[in-house]
């Protein structure tokens, strides 16, 4: 089933900007684990989002997966944070944030065309059940982005953030992701640009 823009009401289409503008707020709303690791001015979820889509792909073309749907999963997996926030893994000990995510979830895609919100249920589902080597990988990316994160904050001089690179080796599970891990803990992520650099002598 297709979305019809010429069968559209100037309400649906209201429903649509407000979901774009919604999914904009993620601009601003920052990642609160780095908050505890002394972090002052950490990225915005958004831009984890952007990292996390791109590694998702890379990741699924590797394994011979489906890119597009890892692309979905790693792209809309955090959006009801524009609703909800971002909550560091000390506050999960006291509130059930999982609840509040689904439910920020049902709402921010209801006013959606048809097709697209059963899209986008039916790999979230997928994703939250890891049932499909698409929702493994999307995973894995969405770690994998972290500890890729938490390295760039450590070679910056935070040495809390290196407690964020041990969930990798237990937690992933597809075989580049891995393998990514495995290479990023001795890489330095200041590499590709002092490599492009010219410095004068």
């Amino acid at each position: 089933m297709k979305i019809k823009p010429e069968g559209m009401r100037a309400s649906e289409v209201d429903r649509v900007l407000n979901f774009l503008a919604e999914a904009g707020q993620l601009k601003r709303v920052k990642r609160s684990g780095w908050w505890v690791t002394g972090i002052k001015h950490p990225e915005s979820v958004a831009e984890h989002c952007f990292r996390c889509a791109v590694l998702g792909y890379l990741i699924a073309k590797a394994e011979k997966a489906d890119p597009y749907k890892v692309l979905m999963m790693c792209l809309f997996n955090d959006i009801h944070e524009a609703r909800i926030n971002d909550l560091h893994k000390v506050g999960h000990r006291y509130i059930d944030f999982k609840k509040a995510e689904d439910k920020a979830y049902s709402g921010q895609i209801s006013g959606l065309p048809g097709p697209v919100r059963l899209e986008m249920a039916l790999l979230r589902s997928q994703y939250a059940g890891q049932s499909t080597r698409e929702a493994v990988i999307a995973r894995d990316a969405d770690i994998l982005e972290c500890v890729l994160q938490a390295k760039e904050y450590l070679d910056a001089g935070n040495l809390h953030t290196r407690n964020f690179m041990r969930v990798g080796e237990k937690y992933l599970k597809s075989r580049f992701a891995r393998k990514l891990f495995l290479r990023l803990k001795k890489w330095d992520s200041s590499r590709w640009w002092r490599e492009l650099a010219v410095f004068e002598r």
